[in-house]
């Protein structure tokens, strides 16, 4: 059975397409990444999953229930951290996770023992007795995904989980998406960060405007955009215009000692690289061969279409 499901979803506002025709399904225990522009449709996508929004067409599955004919079943499963939404700011850190733990009708005892430990996993339990009023950014997203965990959820949303928060943060949220994926727990991930998402996602579907443009593992997305790779070559001195003519239609770069050349097949360029730094005296100090980041792959599927 798979921990997300989604059939042909569809939806408008005043006649015009934010989601048309999505599919696609996420296996238990994945770190599945959802990556688009602004405006492709990845909130309406993800308000429908959990079941916020209905869908004009389509269907929406949480661990096979339909999120509009079975809600109740299907929310009891799932935790959501929404990019723009903050914990009681008059509550202490405690008194807010015992808050969402009695809305899941936990007994007294469960809430202690597992806020206590989510506490602790998140590194903020010193201050669990603080208002959050007080809090960081960091501190306020660290206390909403203890928030959305405390319910035990098969399946967790996270819109943004690690925007502006500093780098020590993000690496303890990062450890803490991968121990949930080996305990099981599905993880549904939107960022900007795409080379984040590369990072930590088993898998990652591209929508744009609208419609799903690309999907698989990061290796396998380098892969469908070509499965290049880029050549940095790096010479004594400065390297004239007419490297152009060796290069033929390989896209390059060319900035004063270095140049850099995408292609597929490195050793063929780098042997008329050789014969050009040979016929113009120039001393090759380093070669240096690279994949493309997830930034660059994103790029070019999301500027092709």
């Amino acid at each position: 059975m798979n921990a997300i499901e989604a059939r042909e979803l569809k939806k408008s506002f005043n006649g015009v397409a934010a989601v048309n025709g999505v599919s696609f399904s996420v296996r238990e225990g994945e770190v599945f990444g959802f990556l688009g522009p602004n405006g492709a449709g990845k909130t309406t996508t993800i308000r429908m999953l959990v079941g916020l929004l209905k869908p004009d067409g389509g269907k929406a599955f949480i661990m096979g229930y339909d999120v509009i004919k079975n809600p109740i079943e299907a929310r009891e499963l799932i935790g959501v951290v929404p990019e723009e939404s903050n914990p009681y700011p008059d509550l202490s850190a405690w008194d807010n996770l015992r808050l969402v733990g009695m809305l899941y009708a936990l007994p007294g005892k469960e809430i202690r023992e597992r806020g206590m430990s989510l506490l602790k996993l998140l590194g903020i339990e010193e201050v669990k007795d603080r208002k959050v009023r007080g809090f960081s950014k960091g501190m306020k997203q660290k206390l909403l995904i203890a928030m959305a965990l405390i319910g035990g959820p098969r399946v967790l949303f996270l819109d943004e989980p690690t925007s502006g928060l500093d780098v020590f943060s993000v690496r303890k949220i990062h450890e803490l998406i991968s121990e949930l994926s080996r305990e099981g727990v599905t993880v549904f991930l939107t960022t900007h960060n795409v080379e984040e998402a590369g990072a930590i996602c088993d898998r990652v579907a591209i929508i744009d405007k609208g419609r799903i443009v690309a999907m698989g593992s990061p290796d396998e997305l380098k892969i469908k955009t070509g499965g290049y790779l880029y050549l940095s070559v790096v010479f004594d001195r400065e390297v004239g215009g007419d490297v152009k003519e060796i290069l033929g239609d390989y896209e390059f770069k060319l900035g004063g000692r270095k140049l850099l050349v995408v292609c597929k097949e490195p050793g063929e360029v780098i042997g008329r690289i050789v014969d050009y730094a040979r016929a113009k005296g120039l001393k090759i100090e380093r070669v240096r061969t690279s994949e493309p980041s997830m930034a660059e792959v994103f790029m070019r599927i999301v500027g092709a279409k």
